[in-house]
């Protein structure tokens, strides 16, 4: 009888420690749940690679054999991967002859048009991963010849020049982005590029 009251005995303090032990694990999960939930790991943010400013002159010379007669730069701010512009120059007016059984009274001359000239220049730069730029280049120069004597007035004669190329540049370099010859006149035309990068 002795053994079987303490076999009783043990089985009931087992019992008992289990209990307060699922009490106290419930308890601590109830504390957890209180708790304010620990903020996750904030991934590292990704910041774009920094744009790179550069400046682009672009000079238009022109030669009568080895003498300098003009000279005409264009500067140009541009963002790699983005085109950078420039538009300039104005409307020439010009008569047109005059036709043939025109009536006493018509007023003199004839109708007029305009002709524009002018340089267009377009400009894409890319980033190398030596440091250096490739520049692709579109030029577009137009403008009138020097006045003819022999030319009828309100005729004026128009040149045009264009040229669609590419170079790779360092920082603070130039290079000769095209050579030039006029069958009329006999000039020279040549195209310096100089690129610069921004601070």
């Amino acid at each position: 009888m002795t053994k079987y009251l303490q076999t009783l005995a043990f089985a009931v303090a087992f019992a008992v420690a289990s209990t307060a032990l699922a009490t106290t694990q419930e308890k601590e999960k109830e504390k957890d749940k209180d708790k304010p939930a620990a903020p996750a790991a904030a991934s590292p943010a990704r910041t774009p690679p920094p744009s790179t400013a550069l400046k682009i002159q672009i000079v238009l010379s022109r030669y009568q054999g080895e003498k300098k007669i003009s000279s005409m730069p264009y500067n140009l701010s541009a963002i790699p991967g983005r085109v950078a512009t420039l538009r300039m120059g104005t409307r020439i007016p010009i008569t047109m002859l005059a036709m043939t059984n025109v009536p006493k009274d018509a007023p003199a001359g004839g109708p007029i048009q305009y002709q524009d000239v002018g340089t267009n220049i377009d400009c894409t730069a890319t980033q190398l991963e030596d440091g250096r730029f490739s520049l692709s280049l579109t030029v577009d120069d137009s403008s009138v010849y020097p006045d003819d004597p022999a030319a009828p007035r309100g005729n004026p004669s128009f040149r045009s020049f264009r040229v669609n190329n590419a170079l790779v540049l360092r920082n603070g370099e130039t290079g000769q982005f095209t050579t030039a010859t006029d069958k009329v006149t006999g000039e020279t035309v040549k195209v310096d590029v100089t690129l610069t990068v921004l601070k």
